[in-house]
C-alpha cells in the first residue's frame, strides 16, 4: 500500500467549511473510483495549512491521484481558496492498523 501526501499551505482558515464540503463533495468520489483506492483523510493542520493523504494499492496509483486532485482544483476554480501548489510526496506504507477494513 502506498500513501500520497499533500500539504497545501495559504489556505484562508475562514474557508475550511468551504474546502471540506467541496472535497467531500466532488474529489472524494472522483478519487474513490480511481483504481488500487482505499482510502483518503483531509485534516486541518492550523495556521492556514491544510493536509490530505490518500491510500492506493501501488505507487503508480497513488502518484496518478495527485493529477487527479489537481485537475479537480482547476476545474472547481480554488485558486482563490488554494493559493500554492501542494507540497506531494508518496510513500510505501510500512505499518498500518485500522478497524475500518482496507485492502492491504
Amino acid at each position: 500500500m502506498y500513501a500520497t501526501h499533500r500539504r497545501y499551505e495559504g489556505i484562508d482558515q475562514s474557508r475550511i467549511e468551504e474546502l471540506t464540503r467541496k472535497v467531500n463533495e466532488s474529489l472524494i468520489p472522483r478519487l474513490s473510483k480511481l483504481p488500487g483506492f482505499t482510502g483518503y483523510f483531509l485534516m486541518e493542520a492550523g495556521e492556514g495549512v491544510v493536509r490530505s493523504t490518500s491510500l492506493f494499492e501501488t505507487s503508480d496509483q497513488a502518484k496518478d491521484s495527485t493529477r487527479v486532485a489537481a485537475e479537480w482544483m482547476q476545474e472547481e476554480k480554488l485558486e482563490t481558496l488554494v493559493p500554492n501548489a501542494p507540497k506531494v510526496t508518496v510513500r510505501k506504507v510500512i505499518a498500518l492498523e485500522t478497524k475500518v477494513p482496507v485492502l492491504v
